[in-house]
């Protein structure tokens, strides 16, 4: 998936060497980089036929529009009497009756009713639906003590859709409502965005495979499998790649294969320690750099930038840093690669259930749990970047504002769901 570079955020630099030059952003300002940056640059990818049954969390290719209106005549919304509401109040004969898949004959004359169900024709004659509940009946004759306005509790003939109406538009990831929508509208099958591959790169002398017994001066590759996890959950296929050891040679090796994907994805390697190699390999293969650190916590030391027509994400190698930064940045790139319009991200607000403070500056993201109706989150207790037992105990992260430093119990705070 080549791409058309020449779109920048502010002053991107394309060194050979430790990068210098490259601004830093706050939270809005990067995710608005990447947006913009991806938005501009992608070719969308190939696409291919798929039936209903693999149809969920696929990106749709085409416009689906309606076979026929919907509904296609006019239906009760409720169970009682379709009527004229001109003769209510008052008693009505009970001349039939229709229920959903069924088409009354007759016509509905005036002091007249017809029993109906949910969702059937609403028969000719009549204008407006009652209530079963609100009205009273002896054998033939239905009581109804109050006025009806014209089309109550109908739904007229196309109000949903009108035929050749679009009812999804290409860019969109089709979820349950959506697969209903094709099957509604005699759809089999839909065309759609081919899945793109993400590669997965982590990096560091420190990292031993998640089979091994790691001394204690050494981490297993959780990162790496947190990720795939992740890409897939994004709708993209992840591809694992060896451990890239901290040196140039090394490090170049396996990221000029992970430049063979759509999107690459680097865990660790990407703050200024000595043998944080990453991106001098990547300035050494011309890449270009949008921002290489945002102030946020955790993940400031994150690298965004393209090379040899793909883009790519430095990702700190501390695993809530990794899960975070992509949530809030690689994930929308990977949508909008997909094929997707308008990558989201949801951060609704839930009221505290104890006192939070921080140091104001840096947006944090930081472990809660979410009560089960979603309106509190209580801050998780945690030991840093690296606690991923408390990541395990959250279901969201609580999102603080960079410009402010108290947040008394009860307040509105923003969450991010995990």
């Amino acid at each position: 998936m080549l791409l058309r570079l020449g779109a920048d955020c502010a002053r991107a630099k394309n060194r050979h060497g430790k990068i210098n030059d490259v601004p830093t952003f706050s939270f809005p300002e990067a995710r608005e980089c990447v947006l913009r940056t991806v938005r501009e640059a992608r070719r969308l990818p190939a696409t291919e036929t798929v039936t209903l049954a693999e149809a969920w969390g696929r990106v749709l290719a085409e416009d689906i529009r309606a076979d026929r209106d919907s509904p296609a005549v006019a239906r009760s919304v409720r169970d009682g009497y379709a009527v004229r509401a001109i003769d209510l109040p008052g008693e009505l004969a009970v001349i039939g009756e229709v229920r959903a898949g069924e088409n009354y004959t007759g016509q509905v004359g005036p002091r007249q009713a017809v029993e109906i169900m949910t969702g059937a024709p609403v028969p000719a004659g009549a204008d407006a639906v009652i209530m079963v509940e609100q009205t009273t009946r002896q054998g033939d004759r239905v009581f109804y003590d109050r006025s009806a306005e014209p089309h109550q509790f109908v739904n007229p003939q196309g109000c949903e859709a009108a035929r050749g109406e679009a009812v999804l538009h290409a860019g969109k990831r089709l979820d349950y409502s959506d697969v209903a929508m094709l099957a509604a509208f005699g759809r089999s099958d839909a065309k759609v965005f081919q899945k793109i591959s993400v590669a997965i790169l982590p990096t560091g002398d420190e990292i031993v495979d998640v089979d091994e017994q790691p001394l204690e001066f050494q981490v297993r590759n959780s990162n790496a499998w947190s990720l795939a996890a992740q890409v897939a959950r994004a709708g993209a296929e992840p591809q694992m790649l060896p451990v890239a050891r901290d040196t140039l040679d090394h490090t170049r090796e396996q990221v000029e294969k992970g430049l063979l994907s759509d999107l690459l994805l680097l865990s660790g390697g990407v703050s200024a320690g000595k043998y944080d190699v990453v991106e001098k390999v990547l300035a050494g293969l011309g890449a270009t750099f949008w921002f290489d650190r945002v102030l946020i916590q955790p993940g400031q030391p994150l690298v965004f930038g393209s090379a040899r027509g793909k883009f790519f994400f430095g990702l700190p190698g501390n695993p809530s840093s990794t899960m975070v930064t992509f949530e809030i940045f690689a994930r929308a790139a990977i949508e909008l690669l997909s094929g997707e319009t308008q990558p989201a991200l949801h951060m609704p607000y839930a009221h505290l259930t104890q006192e939070f403070h921080h140091r104001p500056g840096l947006t944090r993201f930081l472990p809660a749990r979410l009560s089960v109706d979603g309106a509190e989150v209580t801050p998780v207790p945690w030991h840093g970047s690296g606690d991923v037992p408390a990541l395990t105990r959250a279901n969201c992260y609580l999102v603080a504002d960079p410009h402010r430093a108290e947040y008394p119990r009860g307040e509105l705070i923003r969450v991010l769901l995990k």
